[in-house]
């Protein structure tokens, strides 16, 4: 066995063991439209299949159904129905996860019908990144989404609402308050409104320092699992938590890189993105998506290898489009060079324009990535010349770590200073200025 072919079968052998614990068995469930392609199909699907994973559940089958319309009352038909109920005796499967998402109405009537456990895809998304939340702010984000997809889904619930049923779709920091009226559920979803909105707050604080301070702010996004933390590590030696498993990065990560023009970014590691990502999740992550509204870069990461990787980029542009930064100034990073092939990143450059090739894996790309960075952010630079009294050492100290110094002489006890600094820095510097 060569090499690379030993290292790809260690690390697939290291996938399987990072498998969580099986908690459950499940029947996987989809209602395929005229509209869906065979490829869209079959991809949603087997990502389904990694989100139950991820959950902790074993998808022990799938059905699937071919309707004109989705049926207004059960999704599916009576007799697929059956068939589904018929599966989850066979496997002794305690829940139907199905491919989409229902309404409460769907929700109730499907559970009646099948007399087990149903979760749609929302469900599904939100118990996993219950699981993930590791700080506060990022469990009351959480709970939030949590409380918001279940409100109007309260009546009706009966025990499946209950705590002591447990399990994948009602774990995570609202599974407390599962069974509790609607009442106090909107009194709960007030205060972390409120409690989002502070963060917000400090977080614009922060930000606002670091642009005074003339430090530029590059964002990774990109779809879940595409490597981003992986790069963040590469980039910055961040010692960001790594897993194999969707959604394993849900709080932000920010750490100082200095670019090779000498000038001082910041990196932030974010949440990923999943097509279709629910609109609960996106409103409740407002403050930490804001991070990306607010980054000079932004930095798209893509895992190359893989088959769908095109409709990953399609999608992580929808959302990028939802919370309005589609416009930003963007590298198309190409990640997981070392497993993609050539012809996967010529295909994605000619869909979606020229990237650039790395690995976080093995830091291939690295140094060319930095320099894509340095270009993008090279526009918002301004030359300016500087005569700075040389006891004012700090304002120099910051105009070398912040900007781009190209010359510096002397005369007496003033420092004269030839120098590219953002618009930020030259605000403060004004006085100095020739």
């Amino acid at each position: 066995m060569k090499d690379d072919e030993m290292e790809q079968d260690k690390h697939d052998r290291l996938i399987e063991l990072e498998r969580p614990p099986v908690t459950e068995t499940a029947v996987l469930v989809r209602l395929i439209l005229p509209s869906d392609t065979p490829d869209e199909v079959e991809e949603s699907l087997a990502e389904m299949k990694r989100l139950a994973w991820t959950a902790g559940a074993d998808v022990a089958a799938t059905i699937v159904q071919r309707r004109a319309k989705p049926c207004p009352r059960s999704l599916i038909g009576r007799g697929k129905l059956d068939t589904v109920r018929a599966a989850c005796e066979e496997h002794e499967a305690g829940m139907a996860i199905f491919d989409c998402d229902l309404t409460p109405s769907q929700g109730v009537n499907i559970g009646d019908a099948l007399g087990v456990k149903v979760v749609d895809r929302t469900q599904l998304i939100l118990d996993i990144f219950a699981l993930r939340a590791q700080s506060n702010e990022g469990k009351h984000q959480v709970e939030l989404a949590q409380l918001e997809y279940l409100l109007p889904r309260l009546r009706g619930r009966g025990a499946a609402m209950m705590r002591q049923q447990g399990g994948i779709g009602v774990r995570g920091p609202g599974e407390q308050k599962l069974e509790v009226d609607r009442r106090v559920v909107r009194e709960r979803i007030r205060r972390f409104k409120a409690e989002i909105e502070e963060t917000r707050k400090r977080r614009r604080i922060q930000r606002k320092r670091r642009t005074d301070s003339g430090i530029g702010t590059v964002s990774l996004v990109g779809y879940t699992n595409a490597g981003k933390s992986s790069l963040l590590n590469a980039l910055t030696e961040a010692g960001a938590f790594v897993e194999d498993k969707l959604f394993a990065t849900l709080d932000t990560t920010t750490r100082r890189r200095t670019l090779p023009s000498g000038r001082e970014v910041t990196f932030t590691d974010t949440v990923g993105f999943i097509r279709n990502l629910p609109h609960s999740l996106v409103a409740a992550f407002r403050a930490t998506l804001e991070e990306v509204n607010e980054a000079d870069v932004l930095l798209m990461v893509v895992d190359a290898s893989h088959p769908a990787a095109a409709e990953h980029l399609k999608a992580v542009r929808g959302v990028l489009d939802e919370i309005e930064v589609g416009e930003k100034a963007t590298v198309l990073v190409l990640n997981k060079m070392d497993i993609a092939t050539p012809m996967q990143a010529h295909e994605l450059e000619r869909r979606f324009g020229q990237g650039v090739r790395v690995s976080a894996r093995t830091g291939a790309g690295i140094d060319e990535l930095l320099n894509a960075i340095d270009e993008k952010l090279a526009p918002q630079l301004c030359r300016v010349q500087l005569r700075i009294p040389q006891h004012a050492g700090g304002v120099v100290a910051r105009i070398h770590d912040s900007g781009n110094v190209l010359r510096q002489d002397y005369e007496d006890n003033i420092v004269v200073l030839d120098a590219e600094i953002d618009p930020a820095l030259r605000r403060q510097v004004a006085e100095y200025i020739v």
